[in-house]
């Protein structure tokens, strides 16, 4: 990336922290748009200006000191105080960087020596409460590569839904893990991901606007929602990253198979973006199946107002049991919602005294502790073995389950070999009969399974 067309930001964080550690903990991270890189220790993805906005500019996050973290904020000379707050406000919160979290860090790590030494502790997360609550839902009754491949669906909706072109060859974001086969019956050809305004290129002006809403509108909006689509496409523009297409920035990414499309960057998508496509549309479009309505709900919530982001994350502040039920209870109301989704993304909120249990957390028992469980008592038999840790109850399990041959993969193995190793131990997403796995430390083949929620 060019570094001429970027702007450079300063950002402090505590003396012991590692951005590698803070990023490679969670399977989020390799959820687009977030494209981590092994070799430069750096993690890229778009961020936006003004969380209430579609406006994002693509930002790189290193490290160069123990000290300090580097923002490289792509296609701009100068932003605005409220806008570099932004940034840097959801910089924290994927990292996990306050002075809060890092209080908590030392008292996990004092309890829980095996994670202070290998430098685990901090969960990785999205910029948003709504793109962890859309990516719970990803999550859950599919396999690894499905689950990349619909997170990356939807952020090239958000793309075009703001009038960008989505090129065939970008790999920046794209998953490297192989997807499994999948029968015929189950395929949904997808073939609304196409530049929506295509057949409008040659207007311009307003009413290449005014077509694109009447044609949208009555392709792929619900008809209760069409009154709001032009407030709503007029909310939805997309900061112009380069209109010059000899721009050095769009020339170094073209260049190495990268896309930094010329009118704008693709992003995860936001409620306002979402609330008013059809649900139909919306899941063979990005292949999403039942998980299309599931999305679409809390989307349309949050723009109505039923379910407030920032007060939800103000609630959070204090990770007390009261806060905890009072959260889990609020989410429960939302359509899709049940006990083990919600506890995922409470873990996100930095609830860590609970401990997410499925399929997955049975196959733990059995693998790690040899202890043979069921879903009806699941929960009463990790509570026996981590309640020792108390409010740390799941990063302690967390860490056992999911990062104990990481670190050795990581270094033996290839990088898109370790994606799909990688990914597959720190998402459990192993086969069901957990009687005849065999751990990945041995030489044979493992298949990935679908995770059961």
């Amino acid at each position: 990336m060019d570094d001429k067309e970027s702007m450079e930001l300063e950002m402090e964080v505590e003396e012991g922290f590692e951005l590698d550690k803070a990023v490679c903990s969670s399977g989020m991270f390799m959820m687009s748009p977030s494209h981590w890189d092994p070799l430069s220790k750096s993690l890229t993805r778009p961020l936006r200006l003004h969380l209430d906005s579609s406006d994002s500019l693509l930002v790189r996050i290193s490290q160069p000191n123990q000290s300090s973290l580097c923002l490289n904020v792509y296609a701009t000379h100068s932003l605005s105080l409220s806008q570099i707050q932004s940034l840097q406000s959801q910089v924290r919160r994927m990292l996990r960087v306050s002075k809060a979290e890092e209080k908590r860090l030392r008292e996990f790590h004092d309890i829980h020596e095996d994670s202070r030494l290998r430098g685990f502790g901090r969960l990785f997360r999205s910029p948003t409460l709504f793109e962890d609550m859309v990516k719970s839902i990803l999550l859950c009754n599919c396999q690894w590569p499905r689950t990349l491949n619909m997170a990356r669906a939807l952020c090239e909706l958000q793309l075009e839904l703001n009038g960008g072109t989505v090129k065939a060859d970008n790999k920046l974001f794209t998953p490297r893990t192989p997807a499994k086969k999948e029968s015929k019956k189950n395929i949904r050809t997808c073939k609304t991901s196409i530049n929506l305004l295509s057949k409008l290129e040659k207007e311009n002006g307003k009413k290449c606007t005014n077509d694109f809403e009447s044609k949208w509108s009555k392709r792929h909006l619900s008809s209760s929602k069409q009154d709001n689509l032009h407030n709503a496409i007029r909310s939805s523009q997309t900061l112009n990253v380069s209109s010059n297409a000899g721009s050095p920035l769009l020339s170094a990414l073209q260049s190495s198979e990268e896309i930094l499309p010329q009118c704008g960057v693709r992003n995860f998508p936001s409620p306002r973006e979402l609330a008013y496509l059809d649900e139909s549309f919306l899941a063979k479009s990005c292949n999403l199946g039942y998980r299309a309505g599931r999305i679409l709900k809390p989307a349309q919530s949050v723009l109505e107002g039923r379910i407030s982001l920032s007060q939800l994350e103000e609630d959070s502040d204090g990770t007390s049991i009261a806060n905890y039920s009072k959260l889990a209870e609020h989410l429960r109301e939302i359509d899709g919602f049940g006990p083990f989704r919600c506890a995922i993304v409470l873990t996100c909120m930095g609830f860590y005294h609970v401990i997410p249990t499925d399929s997955q957390t049975i196959r733990h028992l059995k693998q790690i502790h040899s202890k043979t469980s069921a879903i009806k008592i699941v929960q009463e038999d990790v509570k026996e073995i981590y309640g020792k840790y108390a409010t740390f109850q799941f990063l302690a399990y967390w860490g056992k389950a999911n990062c104990k041959h990481v670190t050795v993969l990581w270094k033996k193995r290839k990088p898109k070999e370790n994606q799909l190793r990688y990914s597959s131990i720190l998402l459990g997403q192993h086969q069901n009969d957990c009687d005849n796995k065999v751990p990945f430390s041995n030489n044979r083949k493992q298949i990935i399974g679908a995770r059961q929620c």
